[in-house]
């Protein structure tokens, strides 16, 4: 195979991943990962390298579209990402020294969570809790609009177990390579109880900036190759804008079983290299 067959073959791998990592919401590198590891034969460590920089290319237009819309809370990141940052610098850097077979293991985990999280949406919340005081010190809230224009006002609460769900998130960013927007999305949400849409918002200005934390020890250590990277980024963020518009119009419950048939057959696999069985 020539470099150019390679390179268009990565490209088409890396649109696939990123429409039907925009259709599920888990972001590419989930997809893309294994699909360079299992079909294109990739090292591990270059495959993460070469997702983290497409993480951050998506994760660049999206935020801007969510911010310019009035969805993404800027503070609210900043603050959590400290925590997320913390997590991808030590996620990086053991990712290093941790045995490859080890690393292919976890991920094939996360591989068959995020099938499983993608057909079990998680339970309804209850009824909202009293102010936090530490949310309000830090200036956590804000409004988003509403569904005829209003502003909806909202603040933060369970700030503590927010921070170490997003030092939980980025450490699986910086092992793994992806951007672990379900894990940030699931901590705003869920334990901090603020609302879907600007939980969502916010997750994708924050995993470009995980990503790139992550991204520096890679390249450091030489791990991001560009004749990879720089396909894969401009596929996968080709993809999730096509991606986008098709979860705008099709029937999603169809879409996501669809994912997580694919997305299942890959943790299944790795889940197999892991332990030096490859088919």
């Amino acid at each position: 195979m020539t470099v150019a067959d390679f390179t268009e073959l990565l490209l088409l791998g890396a649109f696939f991943s990123g429409v039907l990592g925009a259709i599920s919401g888990l972001g590419g590198g989930m997809i893309m990962i294994p699909l360079l590891v299992l079909v294109f034969k990739v090292d591990l460590q270059y495959a993460i390298g070469a997702s983290l920089v497409a993480v951050i290319a998506t994760s660049c237009g999206a935020a801007a579209a969510h911010a310019r819309d009035g969805f993404s809370n800027l503070r609210v990141g900043i603050v959590l990402e400290l925590a997320a940052t913390a997590g991808a610098l030590a996620g990086a850097q053991a990712a290093v020294f941790t045995p490859l077979r080890a690393i292919e293991f976890i991920f094939a985990l996360m591989l068959l969570y995020s099938a499983w999280q993608s057909l079990h949406p998680p339970p309804e919340k209850g009824p909202a809790g009293p102010p936090d005081a530490l949310a309000h010190r830090l200036g956590l809230e804000g409004a988003y609009p509403g569904a005829h224009g209003e502003a909806v006002p909202y603040c933060a609460e369970h700030v503590p177990a927010g921070l170490a769900m997003m030092g939980v998130a980025g450490l699986m960013s910086g092992l793994l390579g992806i951007g672990s927007g379900a894990l940030k999305v699931l901590a705003m949400d869920q334990q901090m109880r603020l609302p879907f849409k600007v939980s969502t918002a916010t997750s994708n200005f924050m995993v470009g900036v995980t990503a790139a934390a992550s991204a520096g020890v890679y390249l450091n250590r030489g791990y991001i190759d560009p004749q990879i990277a720089m396909p894969v980024m401009l596929g996968t963020l080709a993809g999730s804008l096509l991606g986008a518009q098709i979860l705008a119009r099709a029937k999603v419950p169809t879409l996501r079983k669809i994912f997580t048939l694919i997305i299942g057959l890959m943790g299944v696999q790795m889940l197999f290299k892991s332990f030096g069985v490859e088919f």
